[in-house]
Protein backbone atom coordinates (compact mmCIF):
# COMPACT_ATOMS: atom_id res chain seq x y z
CA UNK A 1 0.00 0.00 0.00
CA UNK A 2 2.86 2.38 0.87
CA UNK A 3 4.59 1.72 -2.47
CA UNK A 4 1.37 2.31 -4.34
CA UNK A 5 0.87 5.62 -2.57
CA UNK A 6 4.44 6.65 -3.44
CA UNK A 7 3.72 5.78 -7.08
CA UNK A 8 0.51 7.82 -6.88
CA UNK A 9 2.27 10.86 -5.48
CA UNK A 10 5.00 10.62 -8.16
CA UNK A 11 2.32 10.38 -10.85
CA UNK A 12 1.04 13.82 -9.96
CA UNK A 13 4.51 15.26 -10.38
CA UNK A 14 5.04 13.34 -13.67
CA UNK A 15 1.63 14.51 -15.01
CA UNK A 16 1.11 11.10 -16.63
CA UNK A 17 -2.51 10.30 -17.52
CA UNK A 18 -1.99 6.59 -16.79
CA UNK A 19 -0.36 7.36 -13.49
CA UNK A 20 -3.18 9.77 -12.68
CA UNK A 21 -5.73 6.99 -13.13
CA UNK A 22 -3.60 4.76 -10.89
CA UNK A 23 -3.47 7.54 -8.30
CA UNK A 24 -7.22 7.90 -8.23
CA UNK A 25 -7.75 4.16 -7.88
CA UNK A 26 -5.19 3.79 -5.12
CA UNK A 27 -6.45 6.76 -3.14
CA UNK A 28 -10.02 5.53 -3.41
CA UNK A 29 -8.98 2.05 -2.31
CA UNK A 30 -6.99 3.40 0.62
CA UNK A 31 -9.89 5.61 1.69
CA UNK A 32 -12.23 2.62 1.68
CA UNK A 33 -9.70 0.57 3.68
CA UNK A 34 -9.30 3.38 6.21
CA UNK A 35 -13.05 3.85 6.54
CA UNK A 36 -13.54 0.13 7.14
CA UNK A 37 -10.72 0.06 9.70
CA UNK A 38 -12.21 3.08 11.47
CA UNK A 39 -15.62 1.44 11.61
CA UNK A 40 -14.05 -1.59 13.26
CA UNK A 41 -12.01 0.28 15.82
CA UNK A 42 -13.89 3.52 16.59
CA UNK A 43 -17.37 3.80 18.13
CA UNK A 44 -20.17 4.73 15.76
CA UNK A 45 -22.20 7.74 16.96
CA UNK A 46 -25.11 6.97 14.65
CA UNK A 47 -28.24 5.23 15.83
CA UNK A 48 -27.75 1.68 17.09
CA UNK A 49 -30.23 -0.82 18.43
CA UNK A 50 -32.48 1.60 20.27
CA UNK A 51 -29.80 4.04 21.41
CA UNK A 52 -27.18 6.59 20.37
CA UNK A 53 -23.60 6.58 21.63
CA UNK A 54 -21.13 9.45 22.11
CA UNK A 55 -17.72 9.76 23.74
CA UNK A 56 -15.04 12.29 24.60
CA UNK A 57 -11.54 11.87 26.01
CA UNK A 58 -9.08 8.98 26.08
CA UNK A 59 -10.96 5.66 26.28
CA UNK A 60 -7.74 3.77 26.90
CA UNK A 61 -6.38 5.90 29.73
CA UNK A 62 -6.00 4.13 33.09
CA UNK A 63 -8.03 5.39 36.03
CA UNK A 64 -5.73 7.61 38.15
CA UNK A 65 -7.11 6.61 41.56
CA UNK A 66 -9.29 4.03 43.27
CA UNK A 67 -13.08 4.22 43.11
CA UNK A 68 -15.16 4.75 46.25
CA UNK A 69 -18.88 4.37 46.93
CA UNK A 70 -21.12 7.41 46.83
CA UNK A 71 -24.50 8.72 45.75
CA UNK A 72 -25.04 12.23 44.36
CA UNK A 73 -28.68 13.39 44.37
CA UNK A 74 -29.09 16.64 42.41
CA UNK A 75 -32.36 18.57 42.49
CA UNK A 76 -32.17 19.90 38.92
CA UNK A 77 -31.30 23.32 37.56
CA UNK A 78 -27.67 24.40 37.35
CA UNK A 79 -25.02 21.97 38.51
CA UNK A 80 -23.31 22.73 41.83
CA UNK A 81 -19.79 21.94 40.61
CA UNK A 82 -18.37 21.14 44.05
CA UNK A 83 -20.78 18.21 44.26
CA UNK A 84 -19.69 16.98 40.84
CA UNK A 85 -16.03 17.27 41.83
CA UNK A 86 -16.95 15.15 44.87
CA UNK A 87 -18.43 12.50 42.57
CA UNK A 88 -15.48 12.66 40.19
CA UNK A 89 -13.16 12.03 43.14
CA UNK A 90 -15.26 9.02 44.16
CA UNK A 91 -14.92 7.77 40.56
CA UNK A 92 -11.13 7.87 40.87
CA UNK A 93 -10.97 10.64 38.23
CA UNK A 94 -11.65 7.93 35.66
CA UNK A 95 -14.40 7.41 33.11
CA UNK A 96 -17.92 8.80 33.63
CA UNK A 97 -20.86 7.22 31.78
CA UNK A 98 -23.93 9.41 31.26
CA UNK A 99 -27.30 7.72 30.79
CA UNK A 100 -30.22 9.65 29.33
CA UNK A 101 -33.35 9.31 27.19
CA UNK A 102 -33.20 12.69 25.43
CA UNK A 103 -30.55 15.18 24.36
CA UNK A 104 -27.04 14.16 23.37
CA UNK A 105 -23.61 15.25 24.63
CA UNK A 106 -24.53 18.13 26.95
CA UNK A 107 -23.72 16.39 30.23
CA UNK A 108 -20.60 14.57 29.04
CA UNK A 109 -19.18 17.82 27.68
CA UNK A 110 -19.86 19.59 30.95
CA UNK A 111 -18.15 16.80 32.88
CA UNK A 112 -15.11 16.69 30.61
CA UNK A 113 -14.68 20.29 29.43
CA UNK A 114 -16.16 22.51 32.15
CA UNK A 115 -15.40 20.55 35.31
CA UNK A 116 -12.55 18.33 34.17
CA UNK A 117 -10.45 15.92 36.16
CA UNK A 118 -11.65 12.77 34.36
CA UNK A 119 -10.03 10.59 31.73
CA UNK A 120 -13.10 10.33 29.51
CA UNK A 121 -16.88 10.49 29.34
CA UNK A 122 -19.37 8.40 27.41
CA UNK A 123 -23.06 8.96 26.74
CA UNK A 124 -25.81 6.45 26.03
CA UNK A 125 -29.09 8.00 24.83
CA UNK A 126 -31.88 5.43 25.09
CA UNK A 127 -34.74 5.41 22.61
CA UNK A 128 -36.51 2.21 23.59
CA UNK A 129 -36.28 -0.85 25.82
CA UNK A 130 -34.12 -2.93 23.44
CA UNK A 131 -30.99 -1.01 24.36
CA UNK A 132 -31.21 -2.06 28.03
CA UNK A 133 -30.32 -5.62 26.98
CA UNK A 134 -27.68 -4.73 24.38
CA UNK A 135 -24.32 -6.39 25.26
CA UNK A 136 -22.35 -3.32 24.16
CA UNK A 137 -24.43 -1.07 26.43
CA UNK A 138 -24.05 -3.42 29.38
CA UNK A 139 -20.28 -3.61 28.89
CA UNK A 140 -19.96 0.19 28.83
CA UNK A 141 -21.96 0.38 32.07
CA UNK A 142 -19.92 -2.44 33.63
CA UNK A 143 -16.65 -0.65 32.90
CA UNK A 144 -17.83 2.77 34.10
CA UNK A 145 -15.98 4.30 37.04
CA UNK A 146 -18.95 6.55 37.75
CA UNK A 147 -22.47 6.73 36.31
CA UNK A 148 -24.63 9.85 35.99
CA UNK A 149 -28.35 9.75 35.10
CA UNK A 150 -29.40 12.95 33.34
CA UNK A 151 -32.68 14.83 33.55
CA UNK A 152 -35.63 14.58 31.21
CA UNK A 153 -38.70 12.38 31.62
CA UNK A 154 -38.36 9.70 34.31
CA UNK A 155 -41.20 7.67 32.82
CA UNK A 156 -38.81 6.80 29.97
CA UNK A 157 -36.29 5.45 32.44
CA UNK A 158 -38.97 3.31 34.05
CA UNK A 159 -40.25 2.01 30.70
CA UNK A 160 -36.83 1.43 29.17
CA UNK A 161 -34.86 0.10 32.17
CA UNK A 162 -37.05 -1.39 34.90
CA UNK A 163 -36.67 -5.17 35.08
CA UNK A 164 -33.93 -5.31 32.42
CA UNK A 165 -30.27 -6.38 32.50
CA UNK A 166 -29.38 -2.68 32.66
CA UNK A 167 -31.47 -2.36 35.84
CA UNK A 168 -29.39 -5.17 37.33
CA UNK A 169 -26.17 -3.58 36.08
CA UNK A 170 -26.95 -0.25 37.76
CA UNK A 171 -27.64 -1.96 41.07
CA UNK A 172 -24.44 -3.99 40.68
CA UNK A 173 -22.44 -0.82 39.92
CA UNK A 174 -23.42 0.57 43.32
CA UNK A 175 -22.84 -2.76 45.08
CA UNK A 176 -19.35 -2.78 43.57
CA UNK A 177 -18.55 0.40 45.46
CA UNK A 178 -18.70 2.84 42.55
CA UNK A 179 -20.48 6.23 42.61
CA UNK A 180 -23.78 7.00 40.95
CA UNK A 181 -25.46 10.37 40.53
CA UNK A 182 -28.64 11.75 39.05
CA UNK A 183 -30.33 15.08 38.47
CA UNK A 184 -34.02 15.96 38.12
CA UNK A 185 -35.57 12.89 36.43
CA UNK A 186 -32.37 11.02 37.23
CA UNK A 187 -32.79 11.87 40.91
CA UNK A 188 -36.47 10.89 40.82
CA UNK A 189 -35.61 7.23 40.23
CA UNK A 190 -32.84 6.95 42.83
CA UNK A 191 -35.07 6.14 45.78
CA UNK A 192 -36.44 2.71 46.63
CA UNK A 193 -39.73 4.24 45.44
CA UNK A 194 -40.14 6.74 42.62
CA UNK A 195 -42.72 9.09 41.23
CA UNK A 196 -42.74 7.70 37.70
CA UNK A 197 -44.91 10.36 35.97
CA UNK A 198 -46.28 7.40 34.01
CA UNK A 199 -49.41 9.25 32.88
CA UNK A 200 -47.33 11.78 30.95
CA UNK A 201 -48.00 14.63 33.37
CA UNK A 202 -46.15 16.36 36.16
CA UNK A 203 -48.24 16.10 39.29
CA UNK A 204 -48.74 19.28 41.36
CA UNK A 205 -49.03 19.31 45.13
CA UNK A 206 -52.58 20.64 44.89
CA UNK A 207 -53.76 17.78 42.69
CA UNK A 208 -51.92 15.14 44.68
CA UNK A 209 -53.49 16.26 47.95
CA UNK A 210 -56.99 16.15 46.39
CA UNK A 211 -56.80 12.40 45.72
CA UNK A 212 -53.81 10.47 47.11
CA UNK A 213 -55.02 7.21 45.58
CA UNK A 214 -55.79 8.75 42.20
CA UNK A 215 -54.45 7.51 38.88
CA UNK A 216 -52.13 10.52 38.55
CA UNK A 217 -50.13 9.44 41.61
CA UNK A 218 -48.01 6.95 39.66
CA UNK A 219 -45.56 5.43 42.12
CA UNK A 220 -42.98 2.84 41.13
CA UNK A 221 -41.14 0.30 43.28
CA UNK A 222 -38.76 -2.63 42.75
CA UNK A 223 -36.49 -0.58 40.51
CA UNK A 224 -33.15 0.77 41.77
CA UNK A 225 -31.72 -0.37 45.11
CA UNK A 226 -28.94 2.00 46.02
CA UNK A 227 -27.18 1.66 49.35
CA UNK A 228 -26.37 3.47 51.58
CA UNK A 229 -30.02 4.59 51.18
CA UNK A 230 -31.84 2.08 53.41
CA UNK A 231 -33.70 -0.56 51.44
CA UNK A 232 -37.42 -0.01 51.04
CA UNK A 233 -37.58 3.31 52.85
CA UNK A 234 -36.91 6.34 50.64
CA UNK A 235 -38.75 8.23 47.92
CA UNK A 236 -36.99 11.19 46.29
CA UNK A 237 -38.25 14.37 44.62
CA UNK A 238 -36.56 17.18 42.69
CA UNK A 239 -36.97 20.94 41.94
CA UNK A 240 -38.42 20.94 45.42
CA UNK A 241 -38.83 24.44 46.79
CA UNK A 242 -39.06 26.15 43.39
CA UNK A 243 -42.01 23.99 42.33
CA UNK A 244 -43.71 23.79 45.73
CA UNK A 245 -43.52 20.01 45.95
CA UNK A 246 -43.84 19.46 49.70
CA UNK A 247 -47.55 18.62 49.41
CA UNK A 248 -47.02 15.98 46.77
CA UNK A 249 -44.13 14.39 48.68
CA UNK A 250 -46.35 14.12 51.76
CA UNK A 251 -48.96 12.49 49.54
CA UNK A 252 -46.43 10.00 48.19
CA UNK A 253 -45.36 9.07 51.72
CA UNK A 254 -48.96 8.67 52.93
CA UNK A 255 -49.90 6.46 49.99
CA UNK A 256 -46.78 4.32 50.29
CA UNK A 257 -47.32 4.00 54.03
CA UNK A 258 -50.71 2.51 53.25
CA UNK A 259 -49.67 0.31 50.34
CA UNK A 260 -46.48 -0.97 51.94
CA UNK A 261 -47.97 -1.32 55.41
CA UNK A 262 -45.06 0.42 57.11
CA UNK A 263 -44.27 3.67 58.90
CA UNK A 264 -40.66 3.58 57.70
CA UNK A 265 -41.24 5.51 54.45
CA UNK A 266 -39.33 8.81 54.30
CA UNK A 267 -38.99 11.49 51.66
CA UNK A 268 -35.96 13.41 50.44
CA UNK A 269 -36.80 16.52 48.41
CA UNK A 270 -33.85 18.33 46.83
CA UNK A 271 -33.90 21.99 45.80
CA UNK A 272 -32.65 23.22 42.43
CA UNK A 273 -28.91 23.98 42.08
CA UNK A 274 -28.39 21.73 45.11
CA UNK A 275 -27.03 18.23 45.68
CA UNK A 276 -27.00 15.74 48.53
CA UNK A 277 -23.82 13.66 48.40
CA UNK A 278 -23.79 10.49 50.51
CA UNK A 279 -20.56 8.58 51.07
CA UNK A 280 -20.10 4.89 51.70
CA UNK A 281 -20.40 5.37 55.46
CA UNK A 282 -23.87 6.86 55.06
CA UNK A 283 -22.82 10.45 55.79
CA UNK A 284 -24.62 12.99 53.62
CA UNK A 285 -23.41 16.52 52.87
CA UNK A 286 -25.20 19.25 50.91
CA UNK A 287 -23.57 21.30 48.16
CA UNK A 288 -25.42 24.31 46.78
CA UNK A 289 -24.75 27.47 44.80
CA UNK A 290 -28.00 29.15 45.86
CA UNK A 291 -28.45 28.39 49.57
CA UNK A 292 -30.67 25.47 48.58
CA UNK A 293 -31.76 22.75 50.97
CA UNK A 294 -32.58 19.08 51.10
CA UNK A 295 -35.92 18.42 52.82
CA UNK A 296 -36.18 15.29 54.95
CA UNK A 297 -39.83 14.35 55.53
CA UNK A 298 -40.80 11.74 58.14
CA UNK A 299 -44.38 10.63 59.04
CA UNK A 300 -43.65 11.00 62.73
CA UNK A 301 -47.28 10.54 63.72
CA UNK A 302 -47.28 7.09 62.18
CA UNK A 303 -43.92 6.26 63.75
CA UNK A 304 -45.28 7.16 67.18
CA UNK A 305 -48.46 5.16 66.57
CA UNK A 306 -46.49 2.05 65.66
CA UNK A 307 -44.27 2.47 68.70
CA UNK A 308 -47.22 2.31 71.07
CA UNK A 309 -49.94 0.52 69.11
CA UNK A 310 -50.74 -2.67 67.26
CA UNK A 311 -50.72 -3.58 63.59
CA UNK A 312 -54.51 -3.43 63.62
CA UNK A 313 -54.44 0.09 65.08
CA UNK A 314 -52.05 1.12 62.30
CA UNK A 315 -54.20 -0.35 59.56
CA UNK A 316 -57.42 1.17 60.88
CA UNK A 317 -55.75 4.57 61.26
CA UNK A 318 -54.23 4.75 57.81
CA UNK A 319 -57.18 3.18 55.99
CA UNK A 320 -59.36 5.95 57.38
CA UNK A 321 -57.05 8.73 56.19
CA UNK A 322 -55.80 7.68 52.75
CA UNK A 323 -58.92 7.09 50.67
CA UNK A 324 -59.59 6.90 46.95
CA UNK A 325 -61.45 9.89 45.59
CA UNK A 326 -61.10 11.88 48.81
CA UNK A 327 -58.72 14.63 49.87
CA UNK A 328 -55.82 13.53 52.05
CA UNK A 329 -56.35 14.00 55.78
CA UNK A 330 -53.05 13.09 57.41
CA UNK A 331 -51.39 14.94 60.31
CA UNK A 332 -48.02 14.50 61.95
CA UNK A 333 -45.15 14.98 59.49
CA UNK A 334 -41.73 16.21 60.62
CA UNK A 335 -39.87 18.29 58.03
CA UNK A 336 -36.16 18.94 58.53
CA UNK A 337 -33.99 21.13 56.33
CA UNK A 338 -30.49 19.88 55.52
CA UNK A 339 -28.21 22.73 54.48
CA UNK A 340 -24.58 23.16 53.54
CA UNK A 341 -23.67 23.29 57.23
CA UNK A 342 -25.63 20.13 58.10
CA UNK A 343 -24.90 16.41 58.00
CA UNK A 344 -27.35 13.60 57.33
CA UNK A 345 -26.46 10.34 59.05
CA UNK A 346 -27.84 7.11 57.61
CA UNK A 347 -29.46 4.71 58.26
CA UNK A 348 -30.86 6.53 61.30
CA UNK A 349 -31.82 9.66 59.30
CA UNK A 350 -30.32 11.87 62.00
CA UNK A 351 -29.62 15.46 60.94
CA UNK A 352 -26.80 17.31 62.63
CA UNK A 353 -27.10 21.11 62.68
CA UNK A 354 -30.37 21.28 60.70
CA UNK A 355 -31.08 24.38 58.62
CA UNK A 356 -34.71 24.42 59.83
CA UNK A 357 -37.29 22.22 61.50
CA UNK A 358 -41.04 22.24 60.89
CA UNK A 359 -44.17 20.22 61.51
CA UNK A 360 -46.67 19.66 58.71
CA UNK A 361 -50.26 18.43 58.72
CA UNK A 362 -52.59 17.76 55.84
CA UNK A 363 -56.15 18.68 56.82
CA UNK A 364 -58.74 17.66 54.22
CA UNK A 365 -56.38 18.33 51.36
CA UNK A 366 -54.93 21.55 52.80
CA UNK A 367 -51.28 21.72 53.82
CA UNK A 368 -50.49 23.40 57.14
CA UNK A 369 -46.82 23.97 58.04
CA UNK A 370 -45.61 25.22 61.42
CA UNK A 371 -41.98 26.23 61.83
CA UNK A 372 -40.38 24.92 65.02
CA UNK A 373 -37.34 27.18 65.03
Amino acid sequence: MAKSLQTCFRSRRDNSRARSWLCAAVVAGFSLFAANASARTAPDVSQRQGYHYYEIGDMGAPRPAAVQPGLMLVGGGEWPYEAFRWMIGKAGHGRIVVLRASGSTEAQDEFFKDIGGITAAQTLVFEDRRAASDPAVLEIVRQADGIFIAGGDQSNYVRYWKGTPLNDALNQHVRDGKPLGGTSAGLAIMGAFSYGAMDGGSLTSEDALKDPMGSAVTLVDDFLQLPPLPAGQVITDSHFGARDRLGRLLTFIARLSKEQGTARIKGLGVDENTALCIDGDGVGKVFTDTNGKVWLVVPQGLVDLVAKGSAQDYREYIDGRVLAGQALDFPGFDVTGIGSGSRLLLPAFTVENPAFRSEADVVKGRLVVRPLD
